[in-house]
């Protein structure tokens, strides 16, 4: 890791901390300008390590053996004058010397004013690194230490590990592919406050979207409400909350994907005559409601979609499992379903894990069962349907 004199240094004591956490070992370069914001001793405290500055080093020649050792290299914040730097090859201290001497994936994190940040010659030294293959991680918008509010704020550092991470992972087969996943729940409403819906809670939507951003893809989450939070990723979420919502995203963002995954799980029927106060319940023993069917979202995208779009889908059953989902792959053009039965302990809703049946289009291709956590579930769905 390399360290750059701006003010958001302050955060990367936190970040070390969790790379530490998930077990990694780490060494940091840290520039002059950057022992102004933060401290050798509490960074070597918190990595266990010596920390390299311009006069902390050795006949080891850091610059060399240190990129030879990394799986991964990161720098944040990265400041204007050193992003330049790097664009241009300039190797005046120990970090840039690092740099030009890595061979391993390089990820770096601008974090400077926003005038600065949007300065053409910044933006050509983003679009220099870019073309070379280096990963420059765009900055967030929010309060800048300048006192205004743009984008320069650097990413939080649960955001930043993410991104190791993603450099981490074994494979990145799903690089320059578009993945559009839908997620959650709908909710369909009676009248201002009540709600039909089920108890998806969009665990296996994320977990197939976390596992394509892994390998490389671009993704767009189209989520119906559910309780957790998309952004960490570098994620586009859509954010709806009815069947027909849904369906207009879906097709706005059709043409777009390479992949359709369809793990939402969208309300049947909608309320007729939706009513535009609180119905009261004074007076009434019962209340009967007339509903309408919504849309089947799937067939739609299955009557839409290009030849070389593949569309997966998800069938929650609760009886004859994998007849019911052989049939919705047929009826639908999907080209894989994968089955589970929502009503085993364990399985479904608002649960953590899963077991689920993938059942490909072609009869001549195998079907597979996977189980357990959802997040290594989706692993093993994406490299099957990759495979085949």
């Amino acid at each position: 890791m390399g360290i750059t004199g701006g003010i958001a240094a302050y955060k990367i004591p936190g970040l070390v901390r969790l790379i530490k956490k998930a077990g990694c070992e780490i060494e940091i370069i840290l520039t002059e300008a950057a022992k102004n914001f933060v401290a050798p001793m509490t960074l070597e405290t918190l990595s266990g390590r010596k920390i390299w500055t311009e006069n902390n080093f050795d006949f080891n020649i850091p610059h060399v053996n240190l990129t030879q050792w990394a799986n991964v290299f990161v720098i944040a914040p990265c400041t204007a004058n050193t992003l330049a730097k790097i664009a241009h090859g300039i190797s005046d201290n120990l970090l840039t010397s690092a740099v030009i001497a890595s061979t391993c994936p390089l990820l770096i994190f601008p974090a400077m004013n926003e005038n600065m940040y949007a300065n053409k010659a910044t933006q050509e030294n983003i679009k220099i690194l870019s073309e070379r293959g280096i990963k420059v991680i765009n900055p967030a918008e929010g309060e800048l230490a300048c006192g205004v509010s743009g984008k320069g704020r650097m990413n939080e550092p649960e955001e930043i590990l993410l991104e190791i991470f993603r450099a981490l992972y074994p494979v990145h087969d799903l690089v320059n592919k578009k993945v559009l996943i839908t997620a959650g729940p709908t909710h369909e409403y009676l009248d201002p406050v009540r709600f039909i819906s089920n108890p998806s809670t969009g665990k296996m939507g994320a977990a197939m979207a976390r596992a394509a951003w892994y390998r490389g893809a671009e993704v767009k989450i189209i989520s119906g409400p559910v309780n957790f939070n998309f952004n960490s990723y570098g994620f586009e979420v859509i954010k709806i909350k009815s069947a027909l919502e849904m369906l207009e995203a879906v097709k706005k963002n059709l043409s777009w994907a390479d992949f359709i995954v369809k793990a939402a799980a969208v309300g049947d029927y909608r309320a007729k005559n939706f009513s535009p106060q609180k119905i009261k319940r004074e007076g009434k023993n019962d209340l009967v409601i007339e509903l309408s069917q919504n849309p089947d979202i799937s067939a739609e995208v299955g009557k839409l979609k290009r030849e070389n779009q593949i569309l997966i889908g998800f069938a929650a059953e609760t009886q004859n499992i994998s007849e019911n989902a052989r049939e919705k792959l047929a009826r639908k053009n999907l080209d894989y379903i994968l089955a589970n039965d929502v009503s085993e302990k364990n399985s479904g809703f608002a649960v953590d894990t899963n077991t689920v049946k993938l059942i490909p289009k072609d009869i001549n291709k195998t079907e597979k069962i996977f189980s357990g956590l959802k997040d290594d579930i989706a692993c093993e769905i994406w490299d099957n349907v990759i495979s085949l």
